[in-house]
């Protein structure tokens, strides 16, 4: 997510949690959530889906909330 640094998306999100589950029950993850800050305040978040899949908006809801996404 280099790519968003600074930007708009969500660019943040915690990889080693991830790992570190991975290891410990030999489960990867599905998703991960990504989050995206202005002023210290999160104002959005979007899963990070497994490949193949992606994000899809679910229709609705907040499109700066993940709960509105499911991963396809």
């Amino acid at each position: 997510m280099g790519h968003c640094g600074g930007g708009d998306g969500p660019n943040t999100f915690d990889t080693l949690a991830a790992l570190d589950q991975w290891v410990k029950n030999g489960k990867a993850p599905e998703d991960m959530i990504a989050s995206h800050s202005t002023a210290g305040k999160v104002d959005r978040t979007r899963p990070l889906c497994a490949y193949p899949k992606v994000d899809k908006y679910t229709g609705s809801g907040s499109i700066d909330d993940a709960a509105n996404f499911v991963c396809k």
